[in-house]
């Protein structure tokens, strides 16, 4: 099959002062070298990177995946992607970067390799804009092509999610060819509303769900973060012990930014937002308690031992010991209080009281004991439970 000619798309974004960064992994590179050999291409591409084995996929997306080749995998790398636009693009202009400019493109597939696969043929690809997630999710019939008509596939799928996500589908772009009867690609967009694309550009710190409610947090409240991936009940639970300890309502916090891990893309928003229904959420870029402290001053935060624990790691505060010693210090004298929960794993429950932390962490701490609070459940169990019930391998 012929790849698009990538001419009309390049020129379109240069128009738009549009910066793309590329991240292929497993198969779809051929849209790399189709897009730098085209006249024009500086103008357009910053980056293209080809993670493919999997300690740097790990090292780009902040630790292990639960699936290598899936829609979630491929918003991850095109989250990363976008981020190094972004910082690209500022780098270049030495200001502050526009998120308007920034694109990441991202293409994770398990194709056909010398020996047989226990999983499906996968494409993914997605696209990462300052105002929308684009993914598009395509099984091959197992075996029906070479591997240079799979990556020639892949690469034509990685074309048309971005001519769709940069609006130049539908004037004139050719549909995608090849693909065999029973064949569907399945596609998912969100285009993000107002406040989460301000979110995003940094713009805005903190952003109610829904936004109706938008009124700024009022000092002294309840605040339970957490990346809820998903909310189960031990989350639950704990909310409601907590409620009852500080005699207050609580509300949920979600961050868009994590230390070590790509954004939040707006698909993983929305889904994470749809499982607290009737129950208050902010979405903000606190990425630390410090910062936290900004979006929701003298608030009393809900928070497991794991998290407890790391309040104190120079690992969070880019490994400086002094930047943690800071955090702990702002974090005693400006936190309304801490109740921090144990954590059972493996049938052992961690009493929090006994985590080693400086003495005004624990002097602000309310700790929940085994008595009040054990539930054995997590969510990365039920993550691995999820995705036992998909055929989501994609073993080379």
């Amino acid at each position: 099959m012929q790849l698009p000619d990538p001419a009309r798309l390049l020129d379109s974004l240069a128009a738009s002062a549009g910066k793309l960064v590329v991240i292929a992994t497993g198969g779809g590179s051929p849209a790399i070298p189709h897009l730098l050999t085209t006249p024009g291409a500086s103008r357009v591409v910053l980056e293209s990177l080809v993670p493919y084995a999997r300690p740097a996929i790990d090292r780009l997306l902040g630790g292990p995946q639960e699936s290598y080749c899936s829609p979630v995998a491929a918003r991850r790398l095109a989250a990363a992607a976008w981020q190094r636009a972004a910082s690209l693009t500022a780098a270049e202009a030495g200001t502050p970067s526009t998120a308007e400019q920034a694109i990441g493109l991202a293409i994770s597939a398990s194709l056909r390799t010398t020996r047989p696969k226990r999983g499906t043929h996968r494409i993914c690809v997605a696209v990462q804009t300052a105002s929308a997630t684009h993914v598009a999710e395509l099984v091959l019939d197992k075996d029906a092509r070479s591997r240079a008509e799979e990556e020639l596939l892949a690469a034509a799928l990685a074309f048309d999610v971005l001519l769709d996500a940069c609006g130049l589908q539908g004037q004139g772009a050719a549909p995608l060819a090849g693909l065999r009867p029973g064949e569907t690609i399945l596609r998912d967009r969100m285009q993000a509303p107002r406040g989460w694309r301000e979110l995003l550009a940094g713009t805005r710190a903190v952003v109610a769900v829904p936004e109706a409610d938008d009124e700024p947090p009022t000092a002294g409240g309840l605040v339970f973060p957490g990346s809820f991936n998903p909310l189960h009940e031990g989350h639950r639970l704990m909310a409601r012990i907590a409620e009852e300890i500080a005699e207050r309502p609580l509300a949920y916090e979600i961050s868009i930014l994590n230390v070590d891990k790509p954004l939040l893309d707006f698909i993983e928003l929305r889904d994470r937002a749809a499982q607290f229904a009737g129950q208050p959420l902010w979405l903000t870029r606190a990425a630390t308690f410090v910062e936290k402290l900004t979006v929701f001053p003298g608030a009393t935060f809900v928070l497991g031992a794991d998290t407890y624990a790391r309040l104190t790691d120079p690992r969070y505060y880019g490994g400086s010991a002094a930047a943690a010693a800071d955090a702990v210090e702002a974090i005693a004298t400006k936190a309304g209080g801490l109740i921090v929960f144990g954590r059972a794993r493996d049938g052992v429950f961690t009493d929090a009281s006994q985590i080693d932390v400086p003495g005004p962490l624990r002097d602000i701490a309310y700790f929940v004991s085994q008595r009040e609070f054990r539930l054995d459940v997590s969510s990365t169990a039920l993550r691995h439970q999820a995705r036992d019930r998909e055929d989501s391998t994609c073993d080379d």
